[in-house]
């Protein structure tokens, strides 16, 4: 499931590239634009938006999104000329004139209401079709049992060319935020992709800034080129070649190099690539949060004084300095630093690092009895962060057995955590595709949240309701105190620790002189050449 990864991947889902292919070295001079500049990504699986997982970087470069947020929280348009509604739950969309498909067709209402419900069915088991899942009429194409009752979304309308209406199944403020780049899931296909997607993937056509110019691989470069009829803002290169990679290690050496331009690096990496790299070191603020989930029905974790003790005991300034090189930021709320609104020291007293007050509290709680083992996953470069708690909770809570306890792999890991089955604390992480409190709050604490089984499962009927009145509320201003309020509830409970919001990390050769940041990631568009 792509909500696993989100939530378990690791330091960033940017950084933590588990990329597989060729060696940047290996250049490809046939066809393409003369001296573009080299990406180090991920080995991409699909060219199909709405059920893709590792593809973000490419596919937010040859597709638009209908809105984006900036590096200042505002939301402004892309595809879209305008997304409004008088009530927060019908809204109405209307595209751009003039938008275009790279084929040259025009970039319609009807492709997105049927690439919407394409994605949406259920039996199609897109990855991304989720994204849909405030739309009325999304439970009739994914029924908790049997077969669906509907092929279409009743919330979707075509009014005409350029226009569509989307009806939610409740009022939600937030909506204009959710249609932005992350949300791979709402991107438009043209009308031949439905009929034969197979085809149609093997030289996809998006209406991004970029085209492809000989189709795609999962392991060679793939070479992309601006589109000149594109009817957004220019792009500041003429082309791009995506390089996938087996590992970040062999990227980060071809960065060293100057065989790749771009490559992102795990946080641990940071001390090493202020010494390799200097100023081309890049540290975006991104819209990720890491904790430390429980199996909230373990009697030894069900005390919410132990989780609270667990959290007072680890000294995230030192983790951070130590194992991150300052490159994180110590938590102290539930949501990442970089989300608008995000009510930075919500958390108070229990995020702080106080060992004194945490053995008290663990010794006012019953103390705590046997082992106590720290879950994540193995060779993702973690083992020196979970080497770290584990030594300051046996330090500071006197435990006399705490350790590290790697699961042989990814996929080991998330069902061992899903199912409940982990006997200790796990490593848990939530990275938001659109920059909002909402989706990290509602995704991790609410029951049927993408992400909530790295909350241990936790829900509660009044933080759903404080979320559903924030979803409501009459303005944007008015919904973030509405998710403060939430946090302030869920914090009550003391779910889940919160560890350290993210900063996604990069390093480039001399031929990059800029980057900027959509919602954490590179905006690719954007990215300044030095002259």
């Amino acid at each position: 499931m792509h909500s696993k990864a989100r939530l378990v991947a690791a330091a960033s889902a940017v950084a933590a590239l588990t990329l597989a292919g060729c060696s940047a070295g290996q250049t490809d001079d046939g066809g393409g634009t003369a001296d573009p500049i080299r990406y180090a990504v991920e080995q991409p699986d699909s060219m199909i938006p709405g059920n893709q997982f590792s593809s973000y970087v490419i596919l937010e470069s040859i597709f638009a999104p209908l809105t984006q947020v900036d590096e200042d929280g505002e939301v402004s348009f892309v595809a879209a000329e305008s997304v409004e509604s008088d009530d927060a739950q019908t809204w109405t969309i209307t595209l751009r004139d003039g938008w275009t498909f790279h084929d040259g067709e025009p970039v319609t209402a009807q492709d997105y209401v049927d690439t919407w419900n394409y994605a949406a069915y259920g039996p199609n088991a897109w990855v991304n079709g989720p994204q849909l899942a405030n739309v009325a009429g999304y439970a009739d194409l994914n029924p908790a049992e049997g077969e669906p009752t509907a092929t279409e979304l009743a919330g979707l309308s075509v009014v005409d060319d350029r226009t569509f209406t989307v009806e939610l199944s409740a009022p939600d403020r937030q909506y204009p935020l959710q249609l932005g780049i992350g949300q791979t899931g709402l991107y438009p296909l043209p009308s031949e992709a439905l009929d034969d997607l197979e085809a149609w993937e093997a030289a996809p056509v998006g209406n991004g800034p970029f085209e492809l110019t000989d189709g795609w691989s999962e392991s060679d470069p793939i070479e992309a080129v601006a589109y000149d009829d594109y009817a957004g803002d220019a792009p500041t290169l003429d082309a791009v070649t995506f390089v996938p990679y087996l590992d970040t290690a062999t990227a980060y050496t071809d960065a060293l190099a100057g065989d790749i331009d771009i490559a992102a690096i795990a946080a641990g990496q940071a001390v090493q690539a202020r010494n390799d790299f200097g100023e081309s070191v890049y540290e975006l603020d991104a819209p990720g949060v890491d904790f430390l989930g429980f199996t909230l029905s373990d009697p030894r974790f069900s005390d919410i004084r132990v989780r609270q003790a667990i959290s007072m005991a680890i000294d995230r300034e030192a983790i951070n300095d130590a194992v991150f090189g300052g490159s994180q930021v110590p938590a102290t709320s539930l949501t990442a630093p970089s989300m608008p609104g995000d009510p930075e020291g919500v958390c108070g007293e229990y995020c702080e690092f106080d060992p004194d007050a945490a053995k008290a509290l663990l010794e006012e709680a019953g103390g705590f009895d046997g082992e106590m083992k720290i879950h994540f996953v193995a060779n993702w470069g973690q083992e020196d962060y979970f080497e770290a708690i584990a030594n300051q909770l046996r330090q500071n809570l006197g435990i006399e057995s705490v350790i590290a306890s790697p699961s042989a792999d990814f996929a080991a890991f998330t069902d061992a955590v899903q199912k409940g089955e982990t006997d200790g604390p796990f490593r848990a992480r939530w990275g938001a595709l659109y920059p909002s409190q909402q989706n990290t709050l509602t995704a991790v604490f609410t029951a049927t949240g993408e992400g909530n089984f790295g909350a241990g499962g936790y829900s509660s009927p009044e933080v759903d309701e404080l979320l559903r009145q924030a979803n409501a509320a009459d303005t944007l201003e008015e919904s973030l105190a509405g998710y403060v309020a939430a946090q302030e509830r869920i914090l009550q409970d003391f779910p889940t620790v919160p560890m350290f919001g993210n900063r996604y990390l990069y390093v480039t050769s001399d031929r990059i002189a800029e980057l900027h940041t959509n919602a954490g990631a590179i905006d690719v568009p954007k990215i300044a050449v030095a002259d």
